[in-house]
C-alpha cells in the first residue's frame, strides 16, 4: 500500500488553498500533517478522499490515481477519512452506526471480524451498543467515528483532528489506540493541531504553512526542531 500525492492544487472558490503540495504515505506508515488553524490540512485530506477535486496534480493509492473519484470510489480502493465534525447519524445506535461504515461490498464479507476488531480497541463501544450515538460523550463519539471508519476496512486511515476538544487523557488514549490500529498493517495519516502528541506517537510529519509543505523529517527530529517551536508553538 503507498499513496502518492504529486504536485496538488486544489482552489475553493478564488482562494489557492493547496498550492503544489506533493507527499507519500508508505505500507502501514504513521504520518502527521502539522500545522496552524487554517494552513490546508483539512482540505488537503478531503482531497485525497474525493470530497474536493483538486484543480491540478496527481494522487494514486496502490499505483492507481483516484483524484476526483466520488468518495465510494476511493473508499473502496481503501481510503477512508475521519472528518473533523465525524459526520456521525446522532439519532441511530452505536451498533447501526458501526453497521452503516461496512457499505462496500469488500467490508461487508468480513462483517462480524472487523466488528470483533473494533470492540476490542475501544470496549466502551460494546458497552454502548444499544445506546443512540447522541448520549455518548464527546471522546466516545471520536471513538465510534474511527470505529465505523474501520468498518469499512481500510488500508490507510485519515483522520482529521481527532483530538481536538478531548480531555489529556482521553487524548492519548485515542492515539495510543491508532498505534494498535497501525499494528494491523493500517497505514495512518492525522491532520493535527495538538503537535508534540502527533509527532510522539508518528513515525514522519510534514509541516504544512499556508497551503505549502514546509519541512518533512522524521517525528522524532521534529520534536526538538527549530522549525516547530517557531511554526507551530504559539
Amino acid at each position: 500500500m503507498s499513496l502518492d500525492v504529486v504536485n496538488l492544487n486544489v482552489f475553493i472558490g478564488k482562494l489557492h488553498i493547496i498550492q503544489g503540495i506533493s507527499l507519500a504515505v508508505r505500507r502501514s506508515e504513521f504520518v502527521a500533517l502539522l500545522g496552524m488553524n487554517g494552513a490546508g490540512k483539512s482540505t488537503l485530506l478531503n482531497t485525497v478522499a474525493g470530497i474536493l477535486r483538486p484543480k491540478s496534480g496527481i494522487i494514486t493509492f496502490d499505483g492507481k490515481r483516484i483524484e476526483g473519484l466520488p468518495p465510494y470510489r476511493i473508499a473502496e480502493e481503501g481510503v477512508v477519512l475521519v472528518p473533523e465534525d465525524k459526520k456521525l447519524f446522532p439519532e441511530l445506535t452505536v451498533m447501526d452506526n458501526l453497521l452503516l461504515g461496512s457499505y462496500t461490498r469488500r467490508a461487508k464479507e468480513k462483517r462480524e471480524d472487523t466488528l470483533d476488531l473494533v470492540y476490542n480497541l475501544f470496549p466502551v463501544l460494546k458497552e454502548r451498543r444499544n445506546q443512540i450515538a447522541m448520549s455518548l460523550s464527546g471522546g466516545e463519539q471520536k471513538m465510534l467515528a474511527v470505529g465505523r471508519a474501520l468498518m469499512a476496512r481500510p488500508k490507510l486511515l485519515m483522520l482529521d483532528e481527532i483530538s481536538q476538544g478531548l480531555a489529556p487523557k482521553i487524548m492519548i488514549g485515542i492515539f495510543k489506540t491508532l498505534k494498535e490500529i497501525q499494528s494491523q498493517q493500517i497505514g495512518i495519516v492525522i491532520a493535527e493541531q495538538s503537535i508534540y502528541q502527533a509527532l510522539k506517537f508518528s513515525e514522519r510529519a510534514y509541516i504544512i504553512e499556508n497551503g505549502r509543505i514546509i519541512s518533512e523529517e522524521s517525528s522524532e527530529k521534529l520534536l526538538d526542531s527549530e522549525i516547530v517551536r517557531k511554526f507551530l508553538v504559539a
